[in-house]
């Protein structure tokens, strides 16, 4: 068994359901603080995270990874235990194998190699893991940035190891993301008789109209927009690359007592945006007040600001990304800000370059979760390389 698939494996044995650790950050710690690794332990209430660094001075080049896992889901449609992994047909099954526990192993021996290769290298390179980006994600990465900020820690580099490639290793790079914005709406009604509508109100019944617009409107279509339709607060400077439309989804809907003959007092509903730098959080808050106020609604919304929208822009980090799975990989790969979210949004905001690059996404959060031996055993190599051009020319 390789150093990587063992070390992975490892990893995946430790039950870190989020924002549960389960021992990972401490083996990582005790192997890497033997190497000579400035490990240091930033733990924030219940969730644990990890600073690892080699040097002291500028450029300041991390991995950024998580430990935390998605439950399993139902056991029994997993060909083997979730968290006793299991090598089939090429394969490492369990969960986190993808997401991103080989990402995170693949950060170890890159680190190890790099050192080892470059004991007195320029610049300092390092690691940053949680265990809480799964889940909340309050007091994992975003926390440590702000700590960063007090003690002005500068971070010039990172490179995310999430699973980012969809169809073959290395053919999708992530230069960066949308924004997410998180609504919980409690309609308020009055409760009554189904057979007398007229004294009740029913949340249901008045929620649907202002949720109907919300979710057909055409919010954008994309930054820089093709077609002309942009929000009313579009950046001054357009940024050089596309990024997709923003989005609205209503994901949970809750109301009733359970009776089909009560009008139910109270209806919840929970919405999401995901969008792009043609949008300013405020504006989209304000956007669904008028449309709910406009309808009469009798409302109130709890906002979760997730994270805001961020560029990398073809730089050094790019450059030095691309170049190398083009030499190694054979292949170059797509550019774009697709995708969901990741820690990377709180790295961005410090002022650093950020990438995403990581083995194919197929199953992550399924059951059966997977990753490609062949994948495993490239990244290690991969990351060391991806260090090399940044700190060393």
């Amino acid at each position: 068994m390789s150093d990587i698939v063992e070390l992975t494996s490892n990893l995946i044995a430790c039950v870190s359901v989020t924002p549960e650790d389960a021992g990972c950050q401490a083996m990582l710690s005790e192997r890497l603080q033997a190497k000579g690794f400035n490990c240091q332990h930033l733990d924030f209430v219940d969730v644990k995270n990890l600073f690892v660094t080699h040097g002291t001075e500028r450029p300041v080049m991390i991995f950024l990874g998580h430990t935390d896992v998605v439950p399993p889901g139902p056991r029994d449609q997993w060909q083997s235990d979730p968290f006793l992994p299991e090598i089939r047909d090429g394969y490492l099954y369990g969960r986190g194998a993808a997401d991103m526990k080989g990402s995170v192993a693949a950060f170890v021996l890159a680190l190890e190699k790099f050192v080892e290769k470059h004991p007195d290298h320029p610049g300092t390179i390092g690691m940053l893991i949680t265990s809480d980006e799964e889940g909340d994600a309050i007091h994992g990465v975003r926390n440590v940035a702000e700590y960063f900020k007090t003690i002005h820690q500068e971070i010039d580099y990172c490179i995310t190891g999430e699973p980012s490639s969809i169809e073959k290793f290395g053919d999708l790079l992530r230069v960066g993301r949308r924004g997410t914005l998180s609504g919980t709406m409690k309609v308020k009604g009055i409760q009554g008789h189904v057979a007398y509508p007229e004294r009740a109100r029913n949340p249901i019944h008045d929620a649907m109209a202002p949720l109907a617009e919300l979710a057909a409107r055409i919010w954008d279509d994309g930054y820089p927009a093709a077609s002309g339709i942009l929000p009313h607060a579009a950046l001054a400077h357009p940024v050089a690359s596309e990024f997709p439309a923003s989005s609205f989804q209503i994901s949970n809907i809750n109301a009733g007592t359970g009776a089909n003959n009560v009008i139910p007092g109270e209806c919840t509903v929970v919405f999401n945006f995901r969008y792009n730098p043609g949008w300013k959080t405020d504006d989209l808050i304000r956007e669904v007040h008028t449309v709910c106020d406009v309808h009469g609604l009798d409302y109130e919304i709890a906002w979760h600001r997730g994270g805001e929208p961020f560029l990398t822009r073809d730089g050094k980090l790019r450059k030095a990304v691309r170049e190398t799975i083009i030499a190694r990989l054979g292949i170059t790969p797509l550019e774009n800000t697709g995708g969901g979210t990741s820690d990377a949004r709180f790295i961005a905001p410090l002022g650093a370059e950020v990438v995403e690059m990581g083995p194919i996404n197929a199953s992550i959060h399924k059951v059966n979760e997977r990753v490609a031996i062949s994948e495993l055993e490239q990244l290690p190599d991969l990351f060391c390389e991806f260090a090399e051009r940044l700190l060393l020319t």
